[in-house]
């Protein structure tokens, strides 16, 4: 019964949205409150629930976001943004401007949450579409899908972090090993599903707000050691306290302010007043003309964050609905390998939840009792696990939005795009994880 509730619910959202054309996040609301009532979820505590869902959600992103999206106009305003984008050109050649895209993306993506990332690289990507001519998924959908593969399959990122904490996994062994299938993995999906029939057939164009309409000449935009040195600060200072947070024990002082100054809000604030230090001259002669950029920014985003938060009041009614406790008491007498049946757990859980983050964390619950007697090296079923969250992102997934309105792209068109690409990077990451132990079964021998 939970998981058809789940099912129905996702088909009159989609109803809602395509056919009426109702905005998102009031259908995203609506079939919130509709699946709370059918869950049993007492009428007096719904809008809690909702409002819950919605803090949880816009507080992990509105400051990501809206400091990045600040970040990046006033980079595009001063012609930072061109200036990196024509040295990508020059280096990879438009041809090559996928590869480029992809290079990046695993660089930054390694130590940075999809979100982070996406908001730091995008800007990049927008100005690559307006210099090139290109299209805007085939510029942009590589990048979007090397960070998906990144953030799933790789710690430091939480999900595979928080995985390797319950088996007791060596995070160093799991990002190596994760290396070998994320890579080629993430770089065959890249490159492979933009030029897809279906998907060569869309053209969205880039929201208004996020991007400058202006081209600059070559005197006009600042150096390219400033642009970059602009650019990689976030990068730098969050990639920075991950490796300290993972090479340093204890609760030193040091720690605690790196991690300060590393935390995504932190790094992105800091970056933000550098970009207006750095370029605010070449956008005006006044404060007022650098804060007219920032407005313009976040008066683009604020649907985008609407839609996110509504996204994550239908995930929290779905996890208070019990769907979890269901799906875990249903999967806990199934006979299968151990890494099959925690990618399986996890794929379900994506499915019915849309938090990878809930999905991971109680799978590895119900796998954790088999690992003893398993033979399974507990760094590959970390990797099981981390590649079966990232399955099936759909309408109750807030990535899926971030995806779906940054791109432009209508739900259904974001569901063949986002839903398949995600599936299939986690059914090659099985693929991967089955190879990598068979391996190191072999190489144990």
């Amino acid at each position: 019964m939970p998981l058809v509730v789940v099912g129905v619910s996702v088909v009159i959202l989609l109803f809602l949205m395509t056919r009426l054309k109702l905005n998102g996040f009031a259908a995203l609301l609506l079939v919130a409150v509709g699946v709370a009532l059918v869950q049993g979820i007492p009428v007096a505590t719904i809008p809690d629930v909702l409002s819950e869902g919605i803090g949880g959600q816009i507080g992990d992103t509105m400051l990501v976001i809206g400091l990045g999206a600040m970040v990046g106009r006033v980079m595009g305003d001063s012609g930072a943004a061109q200036r990196i984008a024509d040295k990508m050109l020059d280096a990879f050649g438009p041809r090559w401007v996928q590869v480029a895209m992809v290079v990046t993306s695993m660089l930054i993506g390694v130590t940075m949450f999809y979100e982070v990332a996406f908001i730091i690289i995008v800007p990049i990507a927008f100005t690559l579409v307006r210099v090139t001519g290109a299209k805007l998924l085939w510029i942009g959908l590589p990048m979007s899908i090397t960070l998906s593969t990144m953030h799933s399959f790789l710690p430091p990122h939480p999900g595979p972090t928080a995985v390797a904490a319950t088996f007791d996994a060596s995070v160093g062994l799991t990002l190596v090993y994760g290396l070998f299938i994320a890579i080629p993995v993430g770089a065959l999906i890249a490159l492979a599903w933009p030029r897809l029939p279906f998907v060569r057939a869309m053209n969205p164009s880039i929201p208004k707000g996020l991007v400058s309409e202006r081209e600059f000449t070559d005197e006009e935009m600042p150096g390219m050691g400033l642009s970059l040195t602009v650019a990689l600060f976030p990068v730098v200072l969050i990639a920075g306290a991950s490796v300290t947070e993972m090479a340093t024990s204890g609760a030193s002082p040091f720690l605690h302010v790196v991690t300060f100054i590393g935390s995504a809000p932190i790094a992105l604030l800091l970056t933000l007043l550098l970009a207006i230090w750095a370029f605010g001259p070449r956008i005006g002669r006044s404060l007022s003309d650098v804060s007219a950029s920032c407005t313009s920014a976040a008066q683009a985003m604020a649907m985008i964050l609407l839609v996110i938060g509504a996204g994550g009041a239908f995930k929290n009614v779905l996890v208070e609905g019990g769907i979890s406790d269901h799906i875990k008491d249903t999967t806990d007498s199934w006979t299968v390998s151990p890494l099959v049946l925690a990618w399986l757990i996890a794929v379900i859980l994506r499915i019915a939840l849309g938090s990878a983050t809930v999905a991971v964390v109680t799978a590895s619950g119900v796998v954790l009792p088999l690992l003893a007697g398993s033979g399974v090296h507990p760094e590959m079923l970390v990797l099981a696990v981390s590649c079966g969250s990232i399955a099936f992102s759909h309408v109750n997934d807030p990535g899926f939005w971030l995806f779906k309105e940054y791109f432009n792209l209508s739900v259904i068109e974001a569901i063949k795009v986002r839903t398949t690409y995600t599936t299939v990077l986690a059914i090659l990451g099985l693929g991967g994880v089955l190879a990598v132990e068979w391996a190191l079964d072999v190489l144990s021998l």
